[in-house]
């Protein structure tokens, strides 16, 4: 079983910053790539960043430039470092990883970032 625990969402001004952590536990032997995902209220969840093991990061295009994804492996966690944020920016945001090559993704519980204009 693998556990995601997020943190790091709040209220904050258009503009602004906010870092995002996600701590993975459990039992498994690698964890594969990790992911932040959004969902706005009344919109489908979006993939916003990702990470591979070896680092390499992709993003959606609205947000290239101003999030940036990183991970510490040692510590099997995974941040999103978002800055000049804009209202549209505001959603739930969900944290998920592949753990053992699996194709299925476990999930965190999200955490909601409001960004006020």
């Amino acid at each position: 079983q693998v556990r995601l625990v997020e943190s790091g969402g709040g209220l904050v001004q258009a503009g602004g910053s906010l870092t995002l952590s996600c701590a993975a536990s459990g039992s498994f032997r690698s964890i594969n790539d990790m992911n932040w995902y959004r969902q706005a209220p009344g919109k489908q969840r979006e993939l916003v960043a990702s990470i591979s093991s070896g680092g390499s990061t992709n993003y959606e295009d609205s947000v290239k430039g101003r999030f940036t994804i990183s991970r510490d492996n040692a510590k099997n966690t995974v941040s999103l470092q978002m800055n000049s944020l804009k209202p549209e920016d505001t959603a739930v945001y969900y944290c998920a990883a592949r753990v053992n090559y699996a194709l299925n993704r476990y999930w965190g519980q999200g955490t909601q970032v409001i960004v006020s204009s």
